[in-house]
């Protein structure tokens, strides 16, 4: 088998490895054409082209994240991943294996050291050997699985894993989107956990809330009301799954991305709505509208109802 041969049926992985830790999919992307680039130029042929390239692949990814941590801390607002409708390159058996592990709460691991969300993510999400976690990371089993530990005490410490099965979380996001639609604040509000959250991430680059809108009965009249002024201007949704939870993506009336959403479900409830307007995140899916263009007209919307 060729190098390129090798490079691109491991592909899939290294993407998989790289947008896990990155949150970013065109910074996955360069990680992985990187990659390519140090295992093109190596002038041996390693004896495993999986353990080369996932190594190379990780080192890569926790050198862009370190670097990144800047901008991150200085980002306005909260900072979500951006958002996947699918993994570009996950095979679709794999899809429901991987769901959870590429959700939009998983994903928000800014709380782990890169050292940290490396070693977690290559072990708890990939199921690699320590060894060959070590050997990516660049540090001994030992102290791989002391990280492990510190990564797992920290994500503990956050919402607990998504226990909704598939079934159950298409089922609550079909009643969620068909309340929304209509407008139905009581339909939305028998959907929501009482300290349910609605956070967006616009970057300081798009309209946004100021700040979450908490609790049951104030996030369904806040969707209740904003979105059937949406409708007035031709806004519409395409319910799909982003980042392995039930949400959809909003588009203007040109057909260009507005924004996703995503619901957290655990217990049967809906737990965290989240959106990502920031158009930055939204350029991989297609052709990203004015948000402030939006905004204005759903403000002149809402005055000529009053």
């Amino acid at each position: 088998m060729s190098k390129v041969e090798e490079f691109e049926e491991l592909r899939p992985l290294l993407f998989s490895i790289a947008y896990r830790i990155l949150g970013s999919v065109g910074e996955a992307e360069d990680a992985v054409q990187e990659t390519w680039l140090r295992f093109d130029g190596s002038s041996t042929r390693p004896a495993s082209a999986k353990a080369f390239l996932s190594a190379a692949v990780t080192r890569i990814s926790i050198d862009v994240l370190r670097s990144a941590r800047v901008r991150r801390e200085e980002y306005v607002g909260p900072w979500f991943p951006e958002p996947l409708l699918s993994d570009p390159y996950q095979d679709p058996a794999q899809a429901v294996e991987l769901a959870d592990s590429v959700s939009m709460a998983l994903l928000l691991l800014e709380r782990l050291s890169p050292l940290e969300r490396a070693v977690f993510v290559l072990r708890e999400v990939f199921a690699f050997e320590f060894g060959e976690v070590a050997a990516a990371v660049g540090r001994s089993e030992a102290a791989c699985r002391q990280l492990l530990v510190r990564a797992r005490r920290h994500m503990e410490a956050g919402r607990p894993r998504f226990e909704a099965d598939r079934q159950e979380r298409h089922e609550l996001a079909t009643r969620f989107f068909d309340a929304l639609k209509s407008g139905d604040v009581d339909g939305l509000r028998d959907l929501l956990a009482a300290d349910v959250q609605l956070v967006g991430d616009g970057g300081g680059k798009a309209p946004q809330l100021a700040k979450a809108v908490m609790g049951a009965q104030n996030v369904a009249r806040v969707l209740g009301t904003v979105f059937p002024l949406m409708s007035r201007i031709d806004v519409t949704f395409e319910p799909h799954e982003v980042n392995g939870q039930p949400g959809a993506i909003f588009r203007d009336r040109d057909g260009k991305v507005l924004h996703t959403l995503a619901l957290d479900v655990l217990d049967g409830q809906i737990q965290t709505i989240r959106t990502v307007i920031n158009p930055d995140k939204l350029g991989h899916l297609g052709p990203v509208a004015d948000a402030w263009a939006v905004d204005r007209e759903v403000k002149q919307a809402r005055r000529r109802m009053n």
